[in-house]
C-alpha cells in the first residue's frame, strides 16, 4: 500500500500540459515500429548483409545530428509550437515512400531525410516540457512524457511484429496514420495555449534586459557531460540495430516473439519508471542515480554476451529497462538545470545530438563487431564502455548540478 502511495504521488502536480504533451508523444509512438525492424526488414526483405545493414542505420544518426542541431537552432528562433508541428506532419509522408527504396544508396539518403525531419522534433519537445513544467516537478514531467514514449513503444513493436510477418509496408503505413494524429491533437490543444504564453513572454521581455546567453558549445564543463552522455548512447542505442539481429541471428527468434521482447521493455517502464524516478528523486542524487543506472544497463549486455537462453534475454532486458528509468530522464534534467532561458533550444539540441551521434556509430561499429568477433565479444565491450560512462557521467553531474 505504501508503494501505491508513493506511485500516485509521483504523479501530483503535473501541470495539465505535461499530460497532453505526453498524450500526444503517445500517439506519436504507438506507430513508432518502423526502427526497431528496419535492420530485420533489410536483412529479411532486402537481402542486406549485416554491414550494409549497418551503414544504412547510420545514415539516421548522421540525419539526426543534423536535425537535433537544427531543431535546436529553429526552437530558439521560432518556438517549439511552430516546429513540432512541422517535423510532426513533414515526417509521416516520408515513411510511405521508404518502401520505394531498396538499394543501400536509395536506402540511406531516404534514411538520412526521414531521420533530419522527424529529429527537429526532439529539442522542441523537450523546451515544450521545460515550459509547461514546474521547476520542482521538471524530472518527473519528463518521465511522464518518456512514459508516453514507452507505452507507445511497448504497443508499436508488440504489433509492429504481427503486421511485419503479413507485410513490411504495414509498418510504414501504420507509422504515417500515427504522425498525422499525433500533429492534430498537438495543433488542436496547443494553439491557443501557444498563443496566450508567447504574449505573456514578449510582454516580460520589454520589461527586462535581455542578458548575454552562454552558448552550450562553449560550455565545458557540459561538453564533458555530453562526451559521457555520447559513450552512454552509443552502448545503449544498440537496442534499435544490433539487438534486434543478435534476437534473429543469434538467438534464433523470429519476428512476433522479437516485437513482444520490445514490446514487455516499454510495458515494463510505463509501469515503474514515475515510481523509480520519485523514489530516486527522494533518496540519490542525480549524480548517484546516472551512475547506478549506467551500472545496470552494463550488466544486462554482460549477462546475454554469457547466455542467449529466453530467461537470460528476459533477465537481460529487465535489468535494461531499470537502468534506462534511471539515465535517460536525469540526462534531460541535467540539461535543461545548465541552459538558461532564451538558448533551452541550444542546449536541448545540443543534448540531442550526443543521442544522434550514436545513431551513426553503433550500427557501424557495433555489426563490424558482431560479424568479425562475434556477439558475446560485443556485449562484453559493450558493459566495459557502460562502467566507465557511469563513472564520467558521475563526475561531471556533480559539477553541472550542485
Amino acid at each position: 500500500m505504501k508503494l501505491l502511495k508513493i506511485y500516485i504521488d509521483s504523479f501530483k502536480g503535473l501541470s495539465t500540459e505535461a499530460w497532453m504533451l505526453s498524450i500526444v508523444m503517445l500517439i506519436n509512438r504507438s506507430g513508432s515500429m518502423v526502427l526497431p525492424f528496419l535492420s530485420v526488414y533489410m536483412a529479411e526483405k532486402l537481402s542486406f548483409s549485416i554491414e550494409q545493414t549497418g551503414i544504412v542505420l547510420s545514415f539516421y544518426g548522421v540525419g539526426a545530428v543534423f536535425g537535433s542541431f537544427i531543431g535546436g537552432y529553429l526552437t530558439d528562433k521560432l518556438g517549439e509550437y511552430r516546429v513540432q508541428v512541422t517535423s510532426l506532419f513533414l515526417t509521416g509522408p516520408i515513411f510511405l515512400l521508404i518502401p520505394f527504396f531498396s538499394t543501400v544508396t536509395e536506402l540511406a539518403i531516404i534514411i538520412f531525410i526521414q531521420s533530419l525531419v522527424s529529429e527537429v522534433f526532439r529539442p522542441a519537445n523537450s523546451v515544450a516540457i521545460t515550459k509547461y513544467a514546474k521547476p520542482e516537478n521538471l524530472t518527473r514531467a519528463f518521465s511522464l512524457n518518456r512514459m508516453a514514449v514507452n507505452l507507445g513503444f511497448s504497443i508499436g513493436p508488440a504489433l509492429g511484429g504481427i503486421l511485419s510477418s503479413i507485410s513490411y509496408n504495414f509498418l510504414f503505413i501504420t507509422n504515417f496514420v500515427a504522425l498525422v494524429l499525433a500533429g492534430i491533437f498537438y495543433v488542436y490543444f496547443f494553439r491557443k495555449r501557444n498563443k496566450t504564453i508567447n504574449r505573456g513572454n514578449v510582454s516580460r521581455l520589454k520589461e527586462e534586459k535581455t542578458p548575454t546567453l552562454k552558448s552550450p558549445y562553449l560550455d565545458g564543463p557540459f561538453l564533458a557531460f555530453c562526451v559521457f552522455c555520447t559513450l552512454f548512447s552509443i552502448c545503449f542505442f544498440q537496442f534499435f540495430s544490433t539487438l534486434p539481429l543478435f534476437y534473429k541471428e543469434v538467438a534464433q527468434l523470429n519476428k512476433m516473439e522479437i516485437g513482444f521482447l520490445l514490446g514487455y521493455s516499454g510495458f515494463l517502464i510505463v509501469m515503474l519508471e514515475m515510481l523509480f524516478v520519485h523514489l530516486a528523486e527522494k533518496r540519490l542524487t542525480i549524480a548517484q542515480t546516472l551512475f547506478l543506472g549506467t551500472v545496470l544497463c552494463g550488466a544486462s549486455f554482460a549477462i546475454i554476451g554469457f547466455s542467449f537462453e529466453v530467461t537470460a534475454l528476459v533477465l537481460g532486458m529487465t535489468i535494461l529497462c531499470f537502468g534506462e528509468i534511471l539515465v535517460l530522464p536525469f540526462l534531460s534534467t541535467v540539461t535543461a538545470i545548465r541552459s538558461e532561458g532564451g538558448n533551452k533550444g541550444a542546449y536541448m539540441g545540443l543534448n540531442g545530438i550526443t543521442f544522434s551521434i550514436a545513431f551513426i556509430i553503433t550500427p557501424l561499429i557495433g555489426t563490424k563487431i558482431a560479424y568479425v568477433l562475434g556477439f558475446d565479444i560485443l556485449w562484453m565491450i559493450t558493459a566495459f564502455l557502460l562502467f566507465i560512462a557511469a563513472i564520467g557521467l558521475y563526475y561531471t553531474t556533480k559539477l553541472l548540478v550542485r
